[in-house]
Formats: C-alpha cells, structure tokens, sequence
C-alpha cells in the first residue's frame, strides 16, 4: 500500500459520500494502490451509517474506525495513523475545503525528493474575521515565544509524510495532543506549500472561538513550562516589592511622622496580591490537572467498532 488517507469525521453525513466520489476521481490512473482510512469520532448524525454503506460498496479500499464517543480529532489522527498501512499518511478533512488533488501533489513531491520527509499546507487567503485573524496572530507569536519548538502560524493538518514520521508520532502517548506542536517536536524535513480552501460541500465548521480558545491552552501548556516560571518571577517581583513598600512605609512613619496608609490602600493591596496568587495557582492547577489525567494511563481513544478490507473474504 502506497498511500493511507485518514479522515476524521464528527457529523459529516452529508459529506461522507462525495469525499469517497472525489477522492476516487482524482487518484484515478494515479498508478499506486491508496486506502481510505475513516475514523468516526462519536458523531450524532448518520455518519457512522454512511460510512459503513461506503465500506459495503468497497469502490476502493476503506477502513472504519467508530470511536464509543467523541475523543476529539487529535484522537482520530492519531487513531488514524495506528492503522494506516501505506508508505504515506496524509490528513484530510471530509468536507472537502481541501482537495483530494492536492494529496497527490503532496505524494509526487515526495517521491521526486527523497530528503523531505512531510509535506505540509496552508492557507494562502483565508476567509476568517478580522478578529479571530488577530487572536490567532497572538497565539502563535506567543506559544513560539514560550516554546522550544518553533510553529508555523499558517500550517494546518492538512499534510501528508512518510512512514518513519508516523512512527515517530505514534511513539508519543502523551492524552492530551496537539498535532501542530507534535510535528515540530519530532522534527523531520517539511516542506510547505499554499492551497486554497474550497467551500464545504455540507455542514457547518465544528470550531469556535472557545474551542479555539481551548486548543490554544493545550498547545501552550504542552509545549511550554515557561508559564511556571513566569508564576515563580513573579511571586520573586512581588515579594520585592512588598519589602521596598514595607520599608518607606517604616522610614516614613519614623523620620516624616506620616501616618501609615489606611483601609483603601491595604484593600487595594490586598485585592492586588489576591489576584496574583490566584492566577499563579491557576497556571499550576493547569499542569497538575494534566499530570493528573496522564498519571491514569488511559487510552487516547476507544474503538467501538473498527471495519477493514483486509478482513474481508
């Protein structure tokens, strides 16, 4: 098998049937053998009943994989790659805002150089607001601060890379993923190239702003420890301060006879060192909460069901 496509999938009923169309067409007379890999992640709607209508068909080979719930699409790419068979695994999303043809330019690439080993997409225009443009902005300036690992801020999980990189990630148990952040953790040759996002052929995006928000939180607090240190300087700062503040406000009712502040500079004091321990324990309660979760050992994902053509008679 030359190449694996994985396709998470949450609510794609409507999409499920013409992704298997498109992809069909655009690898005709391609010249290697390709699966589909299709990882149903809990959805609520009749994807998982069309998925398996698609399996029974077979017009190409295809794999199922039903999660018992919704693990999330970290855990369908990762599910993803555990059965894949093919010398190339790309990412794909199912509503086909990328292109199926696209993956094709990604394998000729990398049968043309053999020195890259991942070949990655992004978006040249993106039709997103102005202000989600400007908090994503934000966060890849600041989690490529606070990481050791540099990310790309327009790189999506639309890629496609050899096997030896699929291995590298499947050797990361780490529960909670962050797949931008675990591409350049394991390194390996990448080479970029734009693509244009189609408009989806049914449905309606699964993101929003806090989930967005959320996503953020995990890659920071996955790829850095550097908000740790931020909580340590600046209990340091503060207890500084509180000892430069202690000692004019001793100097000053000794020598000047000022009377020492009252009640609203020790409230707003008090409101202000508050603030400050709370936001620190947050930010540890925040690494505790995932030392916590990974220390279970639970698995990234429970497969209910999983369909292969390799079982077929």
């Amino acid at each position: 098998m030359k190449l694996s496509l994985v396709v998470p999938c949450y609510n794609e009923a409507d999409n499920v049937v013409p992704f298997q169309e498109a992809v069909i067409q655009a690898f005709d007379g391609c010249g290697y053998d390709y699966e589909i890999i299709y990882v149903d992640d809990g959805s609520k709607d009749a994807t998982l009943h069309n998925l398996k209508k698609v399996f029974r068909a077979q017009k190409c080979p295809v794999k199922v994989v039903s999660f018992s719930r919704n693990f999330g699409k970290e855990a369908g790419l990762y599910a993803g790659i555990a059965h894949a068979s093919g010398d190339y695994i790309s990412f794909i999303d199912a509503d086909l805002q990328q292109r199926p043809e696209i993956v094709r330019e990604m394998v000729d690439y990398l049968e043309t150089e053999p020195e890259t080993d991942v070949v990655a997409a992004y978006q040249d225009r993106r039709g997103e607001g102005k202000i989600l443009r400007f908090f994503k902005k934000c966060f890849y300036s600041l989690i490529n601060r606070l990481s050791d690992v540099a990310l790309r801020p327009d790189a999506s999980d639309f890629r496609t890379f050899r096997k030896s990189v699929a291995e590298s990630i499947l050797a990361l148990g780490e529960y909670h993923r962050f797949s931008k952040g675990i591409f350049s953790w394991v390194g390996y040759r990448t080479h970029y190239i734009p693509y244009t996002a189609c408009d989806r052929v049914a449905g309606t995006t699964k993101w929003n702003f806090r989930k967005l928000f959320n996503y953020a939180i995990e890659g920071i607090i996955g790829f850095s420890t550097r908000p740790l240190r931020f909580s340590a300087y600046l209990g340091f700062l503060t207890a500084i301060a509180a000892i430069i503040y202690l000692v004019v406000v001793v100097l000053q009712k000794l020598f000047i006879g000022i009377d020492v502040p009252g009640y609203a500079s020790i409230i707003v004091l008090i409101l202000l060192l508050g603030a400050m321990q709370l936001l620190c324990i947050g930010i540890i309660g925040e690494y505790v909460g995932k030392i916590f979760e990974q220390s279970k050992n639970r698995p990234i994902y429970l497969a209910k069901e999983v369909l292969s053509y390799e079982n077929e008679d």
